[in-house]
This record gives structure tokens, C-alpha cells and sequence, in this order.
């Protein structure tokens, strides 16, 4: 349905049409988004350069919805306006800018932590850094947490400290030798402490060491073959190391 270009105020509701899935409408002078209430299968949205001030409970049923330009509007509140597209689970391209949200600090890095299926923002491409220091900011837990895991690759720097610091938030603690007396010795690394913290230190700045093994079951013989063969062969197994 295009309807582009004829200073429209209001549309009367578009629930009838059930199967609806390209809609242009921008370019208007709409206010209110009622009218979208019941057209589930919209994959494609334009409402860009219209007079949209507020979306919040008007587009979170639009569960399929894939492109949604909403630049050039009035469109205050950001977290309003993030929480109303969650739901979006298949939403790839949004356009937000020329809208009063985009001066929030943080705004770019906000959408693309909470909507994270977007993959164009405001004609931009979301990168794998962006996302990186969006998990960092609105969630450092969880960010420490994929650090010290360090999926295909390896992460060098210690739990606690963000990749790509070059500075401790915290002073260096300088580790006690052993004396002759009250040792205190790392079972992981076997280096004696005097200071039980120092060797809790050590073992928690040390990256565990994951190991998965498979075997190739169609060249394992049968409890017959065997029988016949009189002796069992050795089993084939493949083992990957991940740290």
C-alpha cells in the first residue's frame, strides 16, 4: 500500500487487510499510529518525515517486521521508543535519525545493545566493536564473563580487566615469595606462597583449559566383528582443545 506524499493527519484502520506486508506512508503529517494495531504480517514499514512525537503501544505486535524508517519525526523518548521494538525479533534495518532521541548520550550504542538483531542503524552498519562496547557499558558483568571464555580466540589479559586497557583500575599487587616457614602452595600452578590471596590471585588470572573429544562411531567394530576378529582394534578419537 502506498500512500506517500499527500499530507495525511489520520488514517482510518488498516485491520482488514490481514495479509499486508509493504506500507508507505511517509512523507505525511500522521501523529497517531492506531491504525496499525491489527496488521500482524507488515515485514516493511515507512513512516519517515511525518509528526510522530511518541510510538509506545502502537508497534509492538508488528512481530515481523524486518525495515522500519521512522527518521525526520519528533520521537522524544528513547527508552520508550527502544522498549516498544523489542518484540522485533526479526527487525534488520531501523532509521532513527533527524528524531530529538538521537542527542541522548549513548544513543547509538543503546539501540544496538537492546534491539541486537538490527543490523543497519540509521544507514550505518552495527560492527562487531560497536556490539562489543555496547555489551561493555550496559552490561560489564556479562562482558567479563565472554573475556575470560574467549571463544576462538585468545584473550591474554586477565579476568577483571577490559580487553584493550592499558591501564588497571586498581594498583598492581606485588606478590610475596616464601619464606621457610608456613608455605602455602598453588595446587594449580605449583609455586609456593607466604600470602593465601596471592595464590587465589595466580589461579584466578590463569584461563582454564576446556577439552572435547569425538569419536568416529562407524569405525568402531561390532561385539560380532570382534568375536570374529578375536582382538579389538584401537578406537579412533579426536580431541580439540579450546582455552
Amino acid at each position: 500500500l502506498f500512500s506517500s506524499n499527500r499530507g495525511l493527519r489520520s488514517i482510518p484502520s488498516l485491520s482488514r487487510f490481514h495479509r499486508l506486508k509493504y506500507l508507505w506512508l511517509n512523507n505525511n503529517k500522521i501523529q497517531d499510529l492506531t491504525f496499525l494495531i491489527k496488521n500482524y504480517c507488515l515485514t516493511e514499514l515507512y513512516l519517515n518525515n511525518n509528526e510522530l512525537t511518541d510510538i509506545s503501544g502502537a508497534l509492538r505486535q508488528l512481530c515481523s517486521l524486518q525495515i522500519l524508517f521512522l527518521h525526520n519525526n519528533k520521537i522524544k523518548q528513547l527508552g520508550k521508543t527502544v522498549k516498544e521494538l523489542k518484540g522485533m525479533i526479526s527487525l534488520h534495518t531501523l532509521n532513527l535519525f533527524q528524531n530529538p532521541l538521537v542527542h541522548d548520550p549513548g544513543y547509538r550504542l543503546y539501540v544496538i545493545h537492546f534491539l541486537p538483531s538490527v543490523q543497519l542503524l540509521d544507514r550505518k552498519l552495527v560492527t562487531q566493536r560497536e556490539r562489543e562496547s555496547a555489551l561493555h557499558l550496559y552490561n560489564p558483568e556479562r562482558s567479563l564473563l565472554v573475556q575470560s571464555v574467549a571463544f576462538g580466540k585468545r584473550v591474554n589479559a586477565p579476568l577483571g580487566i577490559p580487553v584493550g586497557s592499558s591501564r588497571c583500575t586498581q594498583p598492581a599487587r606485588r606478590l610475596i615469595m616464601p619464606s621457610d616457614n608456613g608455605q602455602l602452595l598453588c595446587a594449580f600452578c605449583r609455586v609456593p606462597f607466604e600470602n593465601p590471596e596471592d595464590a587465589v590471585l595466580v589461579r584466578a588470572m590463569t584461563r582454564s583449559l576446556s577439552e572435547f573429544s569425538s569419536v568416529d562411531w562407524n569405525k568402531v567394530v561390532t561385539c560380532q566383528e570382534r568375536q570374529l576378529q578375536n582382538k579389538a582394534e584401537p578406537v579412533e578419537k579426536l580431541t580439540v582443545q579450546f582455552r
